[in-house]
């Protein structure tokens, strides 16, 4: 039986759920699937009542008996009220099971008749409500269910607490929500059952704040308004959604530097306790909320000389936070300062900046302060504003530069010079550096309504290309523009063709078209003097020429590192820094292409360049990932990826690498999931050059996850796309070797021979010795498929030195795994103990599974055959090379799993090598090859 009382779930409930609360929801779920109780709490809006639905949805059903309450502040007077709505609708199904007095205490408590009272009927009250709940889990396990039991009358309250601290093993459970802040709930938690899990509810991420209002439908608000919805909302998810309703709702979006709009149904929550501050007070409150950093030295600077005492007055209304060990003067939330600052005169806020514009002691701040302190055009604050513009691009802050930068164009004049126009450009500039790609493409576009020169077009269509980041294809109605707009100048030429080369890599994966239209823009921005485009030209080409396999990458490379240098190109990720460190790593540099790395990423990180930041860590996971540290990689991927999610930057490439560091150190679904993801990014932009990766990354996960025939379409796609692409450098993707192992698994080693022969072929002549080393160990998986596992031994043991002496952990650990499998069965000690110390070292966790699962298949106790050809024979003429080794081993009576390990393949690949042999023998199971086995014998 199942009560429901006004608690139908809404619909969309579930969905919001997941979003940045999926692990919380799985542990509270498990802890009511063991028994336990779990009680919910956090602020107001944080979505408890959210979670709490969700789960009473999810679990209620396995509960014979769903007892519900929702209080609410104005009921909390009433006593019993919360009892009532528990008991109320089973009182007639339990009452005949509690004796006379507890009956008559409880009913007259649910009535209101007889006027029961805690004081008078105390003890029977409590343990009618205890035998209440004994009497319904006897017949099936009890769920009670309480929203906000912050506003639960206290005579209901005490009544669950005392039966919840003495119900035992009885079969109920409480799935609660209290509203609470920072460690309050600890007096709900002791009223509640000993085994209570008390789950808070922390606020959502930036990504997670942005999905939840994509939900929602909210899916055109630029990323810059993302981050300050995020920030005023302080991550609860209700003052998010409002926020974003109201920006939704609003015909004009906020200007740069004004705070965001609070719609009403927010101020609501807030005002009610402003208005109990003195008028000076609340003036002092505003100037803190128009501050950046506001203290109590700033606002005396700003002619608050009463500070101190109306700030503690705001404290002791819960509006400041005090801060005891520092001079910070610091809102309860930001949503306070929002909507102090929201419902303000504009004329107040203007004299709060006037303040501030001469009390801040930082020139950024008092510029900015001093713009929103004006109307209208003035030259004057726009310098002051161009000036502190520059300031914060110098500091690393690009975001906060552009948003200057727009401020400094809204007060130049029309005749102004630098022009309105060029301001909003470099704002876009700074504004593509920061990550805020939405921003830069819409100032771009406006300015191009009305620009006439061909500079300043060129330089709006240059933001306008970058925005589009790897999705070139849908710009291509861009470049015939831009081309016209340039005209002849070499200069402006040159930096339409160094974005016409990118496209013919991304968008046709013409690697040699590319490279020359590189080489052309280099050559125009020689002859147009300007040293950065043909900088970012020839390493371009650089990295090209290193992809493709090509002799002149190390020539091309000096040529880009000669002087004088450009310290933007240097560290840009598609600089001659970046384009260095691609050389060092397929050339086996491990060491040094790390430090390089590492100096990049400290770069741009200082400067604020998020996009090559996002680059360059996922750079550094490679890195790591390569010289076997999984659990460093998996680090650095993860948080790439989640910077990638978060920016909107380079996501498909960091869903790719993240997805071959799950594989390696993490969870193999994931990886296969994150690849999945990568693959039809990099399908959706156009880009052709990272489907190759995506799909190379996708077979490797489904390789470790014992998919040996998905590895196998998949990276003959990849190897398809890559002769197409005109990559020759088999350093590029390390794919090879993987599709190799495939091939032998699914038992084709004459084509895993082939992939070897011909990459082998490109390995020699680049001199790279860890393709040739990774190839080695997929040869001798090779000759063991075809009976020579002498040689194949031998092999692998001087494959897993050469990989150490490179550097390279995990394919060391790999080579001692196949070496370990190799020998399974074969008389003499056995061990996979060196596999296993080498992959730990690496924290390979799936790696480390896989090493497990080999030892329980290993048969103990016995010496097998080794696995080799079977004899000749009349009835197994007619199979395949794997098919025979397949059948001989069943002949010898070994089972699927022991094959699998013998022969290095799966289970799977062992029963659809069977399925094939029972066709073509015209039999059924392996018995009938036991059979014909035995009478092979006793010819």
């Amino acid at each position: 039986m199942t009560v429901r009382r006004d608690f139908k779930e809404p619909a969309r409930c579930r969905p919001d759920l997941v979003i940045g609360r999926d692990e919380l929801f799985t542990s509270a779920r498990e802890q009511l699937t063991r028994g336990g109780s779990v009680l919910l709490h956090g602020p107001a809006g944080i979505g408890k009542s959210t979670v709490l639905r969700a789960l009473a949805a999810d679990y209620g059903e396995s509960a014979r008996t769903v007892l519900r309450c929702s209080a609410t502040e104005s009921e909390s007077h009433l006593p019993f009220l919360a009892l009532a709505d528990l008991f109320g609708l089973v009182l007639d199904e339990i009452s005949d099971k509690l004796p006379v007095a507890q009956r008559t205490a409880l009913e007259s408590a649910l009535t209101g008749r007889g006027e029961s009272t805690l004081q008078r009927d105390g003890l029977a009250l409590r343990l009618a409500v205890l035998s209440a709940l004994r009497a319904l889990a006897a017949a099936g396990p009890v769920l009670l269910v309480a929203d906000d039991l912050q506003w639960l009358d206290s005579a209901s309250a005490e009544l669950l607490g005392f039966a919840a601290r003495r119900l035992g093993d009885t079969p109920v459970q409480l799935l609660c929500a209290v509203r609470t802040e920072e460690q309050e709930y600890d007096r709900h938690l002791r009223a509640s059952p000993p085994d209570t899990l008390a789950v808070r509810l922390n606020p959502l991420s930036r990504a997670q704040v942005s999905a939840l209002l994509d939900h929602r439908g909210y899916t055109d608000l630029p990323r810059s308004t993302m981050r300050e919805i995020h920030r005023t909302s302080g991550g609860n998810p209700l003052f998010a959604l409002e926020l974003g309703r109201a920006l939704g709702e609003s015909p004009t979006p906020p200007r740069p530097g004004e705070p965001l709009p609070v719609p009403t149904s927010l101020r609501a929550l807030v005002l009610s306790r402003l208005d109990m501050l003195s008028d000076e007070a609340r003036r002092t409150l505003l100037v803190a909320s128009a501050g950046a950093r506001p203290t109590l030295a700033l606002l005396h600077a700003a002619g608050r000389e009463n500070a101190e005492a109306e700030t503690a007055q705001a404290a002791a209304l819960g509006l400041l936070a005090t801060e005891p060990e520092g001079p910070a003067v610091r809102f309860a939330h930001p949503l306070i300062s929002a909507a102090l600052y929201a419902e303000a005169p504009a004329q107040e806020r203007r004299a709060a900046h006037a303040a501030l514009s001469t009390a801040a002691s930082d020139p950024i701040e008092r510029a900015r302060n001093l713009a929103l302190a004006t109307t209208g055009t003035d030259p004057e604050v726009a310098a002051r504003l161009a000036e502190a513009a520059a300031l914060a691009r110098d500091r690393g802050a690009p975001s906060v530069a552009a948003s200057l930068g727009l401020l400094a164009a809204r007060h130049t004049p029309p005749d102004g010079a630098p022009a309105p126009d060029g301001r909003r450009l470099q704002a876009a500039e700074d504004a593509i550096t920061a990550g805020e790609v939405d921003l830069a493409r819409d100032i771009a576009r406006e300015v191009l309504t009305r620009a006439t020169v061909p500079a300043e077009r060129i330089r709006a269509w240059e933001v306008v290309i970058e925005a589009a980041g790897q999705s070139l294809g849908e710009v291509d109605a861009v470049f015939p523009q831009a081309l016209a707009d340039a005209g002849d100048d070499p200069r402006l030429l040159a930096l339409v063709h160094y974005r016409l080369a990118w496209r013919k890599l991304i968008v046709e994966g013409d690697f040699a078209e590319a490279r020359e239209e590189a080489a052309h823009t280099a050559d125009l921005a020689a002859r147009g003097d300007d040293r950065r485009t043909e900088l970012m030209a020839l390493s371009f080409q650089a990295s090209t020429e290193t992809l493709m396999g090509h002799p002149n990458a190390p020539t091309t490379i000096k040529r880009a590192l000669r002087e004088p240098q450009d310290p933007y190109v240097a560290c840009h990720h598609n600089g001659v820094g970046a384009a260095r460190f691609r050389w060092l790593l397929m050339s086996d540099q491990l060491p040094e292409a790390r430090s390089t790395i590492t100096a990049l990423l400290r770069e741009v990180r200082r400067r604020g360049m998020v996009e090559s930041e996002v680059h360059f860590q996922r750079f550094l996971a490679e890195t790591e990932l390569r010289s076997g540290h999984c659990g460093r990689a998996l680090d650095l991927a993860r948080e790439s990826l989640r910077l990638a999610r978060d920016s909107g930057i380079g996501l498909g490439a960091s869903a790719m690498l993240a997805s071959l560091a799950e594989a390696s150190g993490g969870d193999v679904d994931r990886a296969l999931a994150l690849a999945r993801e990568a693959a039809g990014k990099a399908e959706e932009d156009g880009d052709q050059m990272y489907v190759s990766r995506a799909l190379a990354a996708l077979g490797h996960a489904q390789l470790v996850a014992g998919d040996a025939a998905g590895a196998v379409g998949s990276l003959r796609r990849v190897r398809e796309l890559e002769q197409g692409l005109g990559i020759t450098d088999p350093a590029r993707g390390r794919w090879q070797g993987d599709l190799a192992e495939a091939l032998v698994r699914v038992g084709e080693p004459g084509e895993a021979q082939d992939v070897i022969d011909v990459t082998r072929e490109h390995a020699l002549r680049l001199g790279r010795e860890s393709v040739l080393a990774v190839l080695d160990r997929a040869e001798a998986l090779v000759r063991a498929a075809r009976g020579d596992h002498e040689a194949a031994l031998s092999r692998l043991t001087s494959v897993q030195d050469r990989l150490a002496k490179l550097g390279y952990g995990l394919e060391e650990a790999r080579a001692a795994f196949a070496l370990a499998m190799l020998r399974t069965g074969r008389p003499g000690p056995t061990s996979y103990d060196e596999a296993a110390r080498l992959f730990r070292r690496c924290r390979a966790l799936p790696w480390l599974r896989q090493v497990d699962a080999a030892i329980a298949a290993a048969a103990p106790g016995t010496v097998a055959v080794p696995p080799q050809t079977a004899p000749p024979s009349d009835a197994l003429e007619g199979l395949a090379s794997m098919e025979r080794q397949v059948a001989a081993l069943v002949m010898e009576g070994a089972t699927n799993r022991e094959i699998a390990a013998r022969l290095f393949i799966s289970v799977k690949t062992v029963e659809a090598t069977l399925t094939r042999v029972y066709r073509k023998l015209g039999i059924r199971s392996r018995v009938d090859i036991v059979r014909l086995a035995a009478g092979r014998h006793a010819k």
